[in-house]
């Protein structure tokens, strides 16, 4: 009974993460609940995930993560970088090497977020499309990500569930040599191959990647138009008509964002909205189009305003959210004019779209709010300027303390999780990070997501479902031996990894890796590596990796790109790791 009533958990979690109708933190904590309310796993062994050292671990590194970020310490490496890829295959190799050198140590999400900005502004200076570059530089996050302990939050959790299972966890730099090769066999692949399969799709003109052309107009108030004396908001033509004027031009000059602005005979708006729809109101409002008007990027900033492409990061407070519920055009002073997601553009009706992680929107706003977003954690400008906020004199400080940390873990001195933790202490007291922002740089949604899944993981174990699937798979395996084992273990966490959280994966496929090698006779550490690899290396679709839905908008692309990449990737790092796992960790 008790077998039946985990795999059945373990069904509807599989599909509520693939489905992501539902975030990943509310369904780790139906989970959690199910497994409570059942009586699978006891209210102590349910809330022991939250004391993990895993979980605790993985948010200090959020942290530690935020003091190299905010000092400028990762963007001063991403310029220096980028700054020598005088062509196209130079800076497609700098930009891989670039972040596989800082995703062992940090955050992959955070690397990916302080380098998108610095090669989308590199790539613009040098007419490469930004398309052929951040696939590249997402991938190469995550296979630097494997090379140590704590460079993905997978490695800490496989190597928390392997301690807990009465089996040697794994050292800070145990995966480096097995991690470089799988780093040279990337960068190679793209060298070589992958270069190719990259698509060349995304111009440099905003305008023209959002496809806005019949989607901003100039209109004239003619004498016996209706609108005369009447507000924008007195005329109620953003609700009734999905019409936003975003300035008037009167007596040559220009009023920005004229809400309250009464509307006079001879005013020019250049107002968002469909065309069509414009065409069929111009005559009832008393309006004027101009048919000579062309839209250029350059046509809607003016002396105080800016057009500006921002990205929804995985940490955002918006997401799940509205434009109209949050207000944006009054708490940030700008205006939408579109949005981009998984390849569409949405143009219309865009107050009540509900925001999601790795949205592209394209804003127009003036210029020092523009500059706040810059120093907004909830947004990634896509553009390098000046303007953001860093304490370079500190960069020294938060590289120092985050050596240490790794440093004392990997010598054994002290656990990791308490070297990560004197570390985040060590920020603040050298105000590298203000207490408010190191509490903001934790994705709580991956905190919530590891605590929960964790008990998930027991319950397979001690109710004996996990033993179950490995007798399933062994009989019909046959003797095939442990290599074949190992081979099938790999490709089943990765598959999943495509699909839904790579933190769920492992937490699902680490006990039958575990149980798998019992029942062979073999040591259980290989196959716990290729969990731990093939959930960290998600290459096949943009949703199975939170990198991969970053750039998935950023950069222009297709849910087809993503597959004819990563596919060839990840058969690469397959075979790969069937030869290279039992050379490094003996079967």
């Amino acid at each position: 009974m008790e077998i039946t009533l985990v795999l059945g958990i373990v069904a509807v979690a599989v599909a509520l993460f693939a489905t992501e109708k539902l975030s990943v933190d509310i369904v780790a904590l139906l989970v959690l609940g199910a497994l409570v309310a059942t009586g699978l796993v006891s209210p102590d062994q349910a809330i022991s995930g939250f004391s993990n050292p895993a979980t605790v671990t993985v948010a200090a590194m959020f942290v530690l993560s935020a003091g190299l970020s905010k000092t400028g310490a990762l963007a001063a490496l991403g310029q220096w970088l980028v700054r020598f890829g005088r062509n196209e295959t130079l800076l497609l190799l700098l930009v891989m090497l670039g972040v596989a050198v800082v995703s062992p140590f940090i955050n992959n999400t955070a690397a990916v977020a302080v380098f998108l900005p610095l090669v989308m502004g590199a790539a613009a200076s040098r007419n490469v499309s930004t398309s052929r570059l951040l696939i590249p530089l997402s991938f190469a996050s995550q296979f630097g990500g494997v090379c140590t302990l704590i460079g993905t939050s997978t490695n800490l959790l496989v190597s928390s569930i392997a301690e807990r299972q009465g089996q040697r966890g794994f050292g800070m730099f145990e995966f480096t040599p097995l991690g470089l090769l799988m780093v040279a066999a990337g960068v190679l692949y793209f060298l070589v191959i992958g270069r190719w399969l990259l698509p060349k799709r995304r111009s440099a003109r905003l305008t023209e990647n959002y496809e806005l052309g019949e989607y901003i107009a100039e209109l004239r108030v003619m004498k016996a138009s209706p609108l005369l004396g009447q507000s924008v908001v007195g005329a109620r033509l953003g609700e009734l008509h999905d019409i936003t004027v975003l300035e008037i031009l009167r007596d040559g000059r220009k009023i920005w964002s004229p809400t309250y602005e009464p509307l006079r005979e001879g005013d020019v708006l250049l107002v968002r909205g469909a065309v069509k729809q414009l065409f069929k109101l111009k005559n009832s409002l008393g309006l004027e189009l101009d048919p000579q008007f062309r839209l250029e990027d350059q046509t809607l900033p003016g002396q105080d305003l800016e057009l500006v492409e921002v990205l929804l990061p995985p940490r955002s407070r918006l997401a799940g959210r509205t434009l109209r519920g949050l207000d944006f055009h009054w708490r940030y002073k700008a205006v939408v004019l579109a949005l981009h997601r998984r390849g569409q553009t949405l143009r219309e009706k865009l107050a009540t779209a509900r925001l999601r992680v790795g949205d592209a929107l394209l804003l127009l706003g003036p210029r020092s709010e523009i500059a706040r977003l810059r120093n907004d954690d909830n947004f990634v400008v896509l553009e390098t300027r000046g303007d953001v906020t860093l304490d370079r004199r500190k960069a020294p400080v938060a590289l120092g303390i985050v050596a240490l940390v790794v440093a004392l873990a990997a010598l054994k001195v002290l656990p990791i999780v308490a070297t990560a933790l004197m570390g985040c202490a060590a920020l603040v007291l050298t105000r590298c990070l203000r207490a408010e922002e190191a509490y903001q740089a934790i994705d709580w949604k991956v905190i919530v997501l590891l605590a929960g899944v964790l008990p998930l993981g027991r319950a397979l174990e001690q109710s004996g479902a996990a033993r179950l699937l490995v007798d399933h798979a062994m009989a019909y395996c046959g003797n095939a031996g442990p290599l074949f084992a190992l081979a099938a273990i790999y490709l089943l966490t990765a598959i999943l990894t495509e699909f839904m959280s790579n933190n769920a994966a492992a937490v699902l496929l680490a006990p039958v890796a575990i149980s798998t090698a019992a029942g062979l006779g073999a040591d259980p550490r290989p196959f716990l590596v290729a969990v731990t690899f093939a959930a960290s290396t998600s290459f096949a679709t943009p949703v199975g990796y939170q990198t991969n839905t970053m750039v998935y908008n950023a950069g222009g692309y297709r849910f087809t790109d993503f597959l004819k990449v990563g596919i060839p990737l990840n058969v690469v790092f397959w075979i790969m790791a069937i030869y290279l796992i039992p050379k490094f960790f003996p079967l």
